[in-house]
């Protein structure tokens, strides 16, 4: 019988869970033959994993900066209504995040459908699925590190107003309303940004049970790559391709710095020869 995992999302007063339900049956104690291999946690291995991811996250946020300060100066970004409209999002959404009580039931089911996405992206189950205004959460066979982080840099409801109009350019003209959609999209990813810095110090074991350190790492990245992507397509004068070959080049001087570092240290602690 499969183990049911529950992953819960919480109002902040009752932070998220993941609940492992296990079948216990008494078992006799044996002393082994062999000594025990010499393991290591997972944990451990995260954190070192989230060391190596350290860099690709400064040369990602310095070409993102560079990126956007080039189109919005020298090629005009701040003048095309797209900008205009998504700002205007924005600071709608800011305005309502402060001003007025949170939507946090929104948030919460926003937060449980993804968790029950990326289960069924990893080829899991869901057998019960419950969000109220005080917390919700999942009841699958499967988790991972992905489907726990999922939430937190997954924008569902950025990618379901791509959808929906997407969808229904295929039966009606919706060009007249594509500063309508950019306008949501500042909503929208200005909702998923800010519930996601306000959860993540109310204790979250979505992050916890992974590694803080690791998680937090993992989450910057992953926001910072796709709002790369959304640069790129919002910016006539960015391509993927532009975008990549700055990526290479800002990871050429990084490991130029680190070669000098390197070679600074190593002549540092050279002992002097006779």
């Amino acid at each position: 019988m499969p183990r049911r995992r529950s992953i819960s999302q919480r109002h902040p007063k009752k932070p998220s869970r993941v609940r492992i339900v296990r079948n216990v049956a008494p078992m006799a104690r044996r002393v082994p033959l062999h000594p025990m291999p010499l393991t290591v946690p997972t944990r451990w291995v995260k954190n070192i994993i989230a060391v190596f991811l350290l860099p690709w996250c400064a040369i990602l946020t310095q070409t993102f900066f560079t990126a956007f300060a080039r189109a919005t100066i020298h090629q005009h970004l701040w003048a095309g209504a797209e900008f205009w409209f998504f700002s205007l999002g924005v600071v709608l959404w800011l305005i309502a995040f402060v001003g007025l009580p949170r939507p946090v039931i929104l948030y919460v089911f926003g937060h449980e459908v993804t968790h029950v996405l990326w289960v069924w992206l990893m080829g899991g189950r869901v057998s019960k699925f419950r969000v109220s205004g005080d917390g919700g959460h999942i009841i699958t066979n499967r988790t991972n590190f992905l489907i726990a982080l999922a939430p937190y840099f997954f924008p569902l409801y950025s990618l379901l107003a791509i959808l929906v109009y997407g969808i229904a350019s295929l039966f009606v003209n919706v060009a007249p309303y594509g500063q309508l959609l950019y306008a949501i999209l500042g909503i929208t990813w200005a909702f998923h940004l800010t519930f996601t810095c306000w959860m993540i110090p109310k204790n979250q074991t979505d992050l916890s049970d992974h590694g803080t350190f690791f998680s937090l790492v993992f989450i910057y990245l992953m926001n910072l790559v796709l709002l790369s992507g959304l640069l790129v397509i919002a910016s006539p004068q960015i391509t993927f391709a532009s975008f990549g070959e700055d990526v290479v080049q800002n990871l050429r001087s990084f490991s130029q710095w680190i070669s000098a570092l390197l070679n600074a240290y190593t002549r540092g602690h050279q002992a002097p020869v006779q």
